[in-house]
């Protein structure tokens, strides 16, 4: 599905959107008329959610999942999306399409599929996307393995109570789904040690000051990992100490390398890499040349592919889901957050943590520019309307008719034009997909009372007459060659939301 069509010139109905924003202290909100402007002239009736609180946003989303929403835009970064992704998945049969509106720290996702990190830009981007079908991960605890240390009846207790409730299959709490990846070790504690204002302070720059605070106290972990469904009947395919595992639904690392590289979006499968360590002096140099945009030595790498596996890993290990800390506790039903909490050391406690792909579960907008590796199979074919070829000739140019004129404008026309004209700064252009003739116009004009601008969507629709400024009629195709910050001039009536119908454009 083309997000651009959705709107059939066959039928008026408007298709509703839900812009689901992290205000980031007020730097996100700057830009909220101009988008719903863009939405607006492509059909859509958009309206925003505005997060207050911690972990609303998966509560917006669903909202707007069980609302019937066809568009959903999670506006923030990476953890504003696994929100937006997490609260679409609690609707069963979830129908709404998924994008993303780079607003955040990293933007990781934004940047594999190639969303530009400009707001507007962004918004015309999701508009000339399609919805693919995707995979995304998921995890969840399947119970603690206790240490029978000390040999003491409270220890054996808490040990019977844990195996007890897993032979009653107790069911945890917590499923959390990822669309990136989910690490355990360095990274979540990074994620948990860097601040928000820490963040919005710095960008990037923050993850990195975490990092130099928390590389002296690297220390490698235990680790064994089974490939299937369960730590009884999985296949041990490796066991040792490691530094960092990094379970992929996608390939990027933090927008620095391709740590699973063979990772596919509809593949039904998941990539485990283990980053093994050395001796100290490599194990720092390993996680800091990742960082730092060098590849990891794969001698001291593990790579792992399946549907599911479960990892089992000391308590004290966190995790991390989409760039986002998670708390363990909430992954853990009563009798094993009692059994962690009795438990003497939680570095000899085991969580055994299952990580899953679950294939086909969501649709998401992927820019239709996107040329990258994460599929293994093409998008699904739309017919596009060809271009006139006898009646638009190069350059958008209206071919004559055999014995007459090429249709021109008096200069008196085209100045009483520019009169009544607003000024527009083109900021970006997007073609209406299911109509070679329609296409919308993202910019800026300024207010006729001050210098100060406003944004403006300009929708052109097939009556548009557009001219040269020589007075020479031309084709809507000539939009194209449109570059931002050219100046246009349009003749039209502009709504509140900022739309101008467009009757004249001047290029």
């Amino acid at each position: 599905m083309l997000i651009a069509s959705s709107q059939s010139s066959k039928r008026k109905k408007h298709k509703r959107a839900r812009l689901v924003i992290n205000p980031r202290d007020g730097q996100n909100v700057t830009n909220i008329t101009a988008m719903i402007a863009v939405l607006s002239a492509a059909g859509w009736k958009t309206d925003i959610a505005l997060k207050e609180y911690g972990g609303q946003s998966v509560e917006l989303a669903t909202r707007a999942a069980e609302e019937g929403y066809d568009l959903v835009l999670g506006y923030g970064g990476d953890g504003t999306l696994n929100q937006v992704l997490n609260g679409a998945m609690n609707v069963k049969g979830c129908r709404s399409v998924l994008g993303v509106i780079p607003g955040g720290t990293a933007n990781v996702w934004a940047t594999e599929i190639g969303v530009p990190h400009d707001p507007l830009k962004a918004v015309l981007a999701v508009l000339e996307s399609e919805a693919r079908t995707i995979d995304i991960g998921y995890v969840e605890v399947q119970g603690l393995s206790l240490p029978a240390v000390d040999q003491h009846n409270q220890d054996e207790k808490l040990g019977q109570k844990s195996r007890k409730a897993k032979k009653k299959g107790a069911k945890l709490k917590a499923l959390h789904h990822f669309l990136l990846m989910a690490g355990l070790g360095l990274d979540a504690a990074i994620m948990e040690h860097s601040s928000d204002a820490l963040k919005h302070r710095f960008g990037p720059l923050a993850v990195g000051l975490s990092v130099v605070e928390e590389l002296p106290a690297l220390h490698p972990f235990p680790v064994e990992i089974r490939i299937g469904d369960s730590r009884q009947h999985g296949n041990l395919v490796w066991k040792g100490e490691a530094l960092q595992i990094v379970i992929g639904n996608t390939r990027s690392y933090a927008n620095l390398v391709q740590i699973t590289p063979d990772a596919y979006l509809d593949d039904g499968m998941i990539d485990v890499c283990v980053i093994k360590p050395g001796d100290p002096l490599t194990g720092i140099e390993q996680i800091s040349s990742l960082l730092f945009r060098h590849k990891p030595d794969h001698v001291t790498t593990e790579h792992f592919h399946g549907s599911s596996t479960v990892i089992s890993v000391p308590a004290s290990i966190e995790l991390q889901l989409d760039g986002s800390p998670m708390q363990l506790k909430d992954y853990l039903n009563k009798t094993d957050r009692q059994a962690l909490r009795k438990a003497s050391n939680d570095q000899e406690v085991m969580v055994n943590y299952r990580f899953a792909a679950l294939p086909r579960a969501i649709q998401i907008a992927i820019p239709r520019a996107y040329h990258g590796g994460l599929f293994r199979q093409p998008p699904a074919e739309e017919p596009h309307p060809e271009a006139s070829q006898q009646r638009y000739g190069p350059h958008g140019h209206i071919q004559d008719h055999p014995g007459e004129n090429a249709q021109r404008e008096s200069p008196e026309r085209i100045n009483t034009l520019l009169e009544q004209g607003h000024r527009v700064t083109v900021t970006g252009v997007l073609p209406q997909l299911d109509d070679e003739h329609r296409y919308i116009i993202a910019g800026t004009v300024l207010k006729r009372n001050g210098g100060d601008s406003q944004p403006v969507a300009v929708q052109v629709i097939d009556h548009a007459c557009i001219l040269r400024y020589t007075g020479e009629q031309v084709a809507p195709a000539a939009f194209q060659d449109l570059h931002e910050g050219a100046a246009i001039v349009v003749v039209g009536k502009k709504s509140k939301r900022n739309v101008i119908l467009a009757t004249h454009v001047l290029i």
